[in-house]
């Protein structure tokens, strides 16, 4: 599935490059790659995820360069980071730039870009600004309602970016309350603003389980293209229609308790499924990693149990308010009764994976009863349709879990963004 164009030593390759912007762990990027996109650079504030990204260009180098042993034994825990990174070219290491995008940055990440790109096109700038100031949860838990976050401007940044490098195409990707934020205002604004500087586009609201991820999470889509270019609108996507079950995603993976499990070197416990061959999810390494739950109180695991027992009898959600008084630990009874809830198994589709599963695993309860337990890191990026070879980094090697967490909630499913990028590698071939 992936491509080895990407990370080939073999210099006389040159395929359509990009520029991801606000890129998270990766997960637009890695379908960028897969269809034939060669990153220039990756620019992102938050360490752990430039650690990942980092990781994943190793993985692609060792791969396209036939030495995914080493690879393999960084995830089987014998050897470390600093190892694993000496196999890689630095020049590949060094496009991931660790930078916050503003007005102090954008300067010095240009300069950075520049001595990456040496003067080549940029055929594509992706990513998407960090989507709290647009998010309806985040407005609804802030008391201005998000007016006057700095973050509701970040688009203006990816407008400068646009405006040096004038890709052919630019895809921005962002959460459903972009639209209504402020009466539709900010994607109004945002819009008039990316016209104004030479690109027509379009938006649309995508479901990742049209593409194959077995979750239901929409997100808004813009894509624009270059006016001199004569393509307007947004591809045609084919939906998939499955009928696997999330289980599919869960059953070959160990049966572990809470505070258990593997940061590396841990082992399946049974075959693989269809669904899992399918995807590519499961892609023949015998090893798993972050199969790691987070440890839970008494309370929670009485609680867990309530909640697994009402879907898995009858599939009847758990309301917050259903629970007797000295199980309750919030006041609020009105808003958010739904904070407890079981992963569907017995569905096609899981809930939306988001970045506060990093908090705590409240919304994200594993359906095995005997586990009694929250979703372990692994499984949390299966939903999200990221291979087991993908490694997430936290600060510390020794306890990665909370910021894979967050890492893996932030992020655009792979498989969405293998289909979104070979369409636009289709079109931009046609011009």
């Amino acid at each position: 599935m992936t491509s080895q164009r990407a990370y080939s030593s073999n210099a006389d390759i040159r395929d359509m490059r990009f520029i991801d912007l606000f890129a998270g762990a990766g997960g637009l990027s890695e379908g960028f790659v897969r269809a034939g996109f060669t990153p220039v650079a990756h620019v992102e504030m938050d360490r752990a995820a430039c650690n990942t990204l980092r990781t994943r260009i190793a993985y692609h180098y060792l791969k396209a360069n036939n030495k995914s042993k080493l690879y393999e034994a960084y995830l089987r825990g014998e050897v470390d980071r600093n190892r694993l990174y000496a196999s890689v070219p630095p020049n590949l290491l060094s496009s991931v730039i660790n930078e916050m995008i503003d007005d102090k940055s954008i300067k010095r990440i240009f300069k950075s870009i520049d001595a990456l790109n040496k003067g080549e096109a940029v055929d594509a700038i992706i990513g998407g600004p960090p989507c709290q100031a647009y998010s309806i949860v985040g407005r609804a838990r802030d008391a201005n309602g998000m007016r006057g976050d700095k973050r509701n401007y970040l688009y203006k940044y990816y407008g400068q970016f646009l405006k040096k490098y004038t890709p052919k195409v630019f895809v921005f990707e962002n959460v459903l309350g972009l639209e209504s934020a402020e009466g539709g205002k900010y994607l109004r604004d945002m819009k008039a603003y990316f016209k104004r500087i030479g690109y027509s586009l379009e938006h649309d609201t995508l479901n990742a389980r049209d593409f194959g991820v077995l979750q239901n999470r929409k997100r808004i889509l813009i894509i624009g293209w270059r006016k001199d270019l004569g393509i307007e609108g947004m591809p045609s996507f084919e939906k998939r229609k499955w009928s696997y079950r999330v289980e599919q995603l869960l059953s070959d993976l160990p049966s572990i308790m809470p505070g258990q499990g593997a940061i590396k070197a841990g082992r399946y416990a049974t075959a693989t499924t269809e669904y899992l061959k399918q995807t590519a999810i499961r892609n023949g390494l015998e090893v798993v990693t972050l199969h790691c739950a987070r440890p839970h109180t008494k309370q929670d695991k009485t609680i867990y149990r309530i909640a697994v027992d009402r879907w898995n009898g009858g599939k009847e959600r758990l309301r917050y308010t259903d629970l007797p008084n000295s199980l309750r630990t919030h006041k609020n009874t009105s808003s958010f009764l739904d904070r407890f809830k079981v992963v569907a198994a017995n569905e096609q589709y899981a809930h939306t994976v988001v970045a506060h599963i990093s908090r705590d695993g409240h919304h994200y309860i594993h359906p095995d009863a005997a586990q009694n337990r929250s979703l372990s890191v692994r499984e949390a990026a299966r939903i999200q349709s990221f291979p087991d070879d993908y490694y997430f980094e936290g600060i510390k090697e020794s306890n990665p879990r909370t910021a894979a967490f967050k890492q893996i909630g932030n992020a655009v499913p792979p498989l969405m963004a293998e289909s979104v990028a070979l369409e636009i590698h289709n079109m931009i071939s046609r011009v």
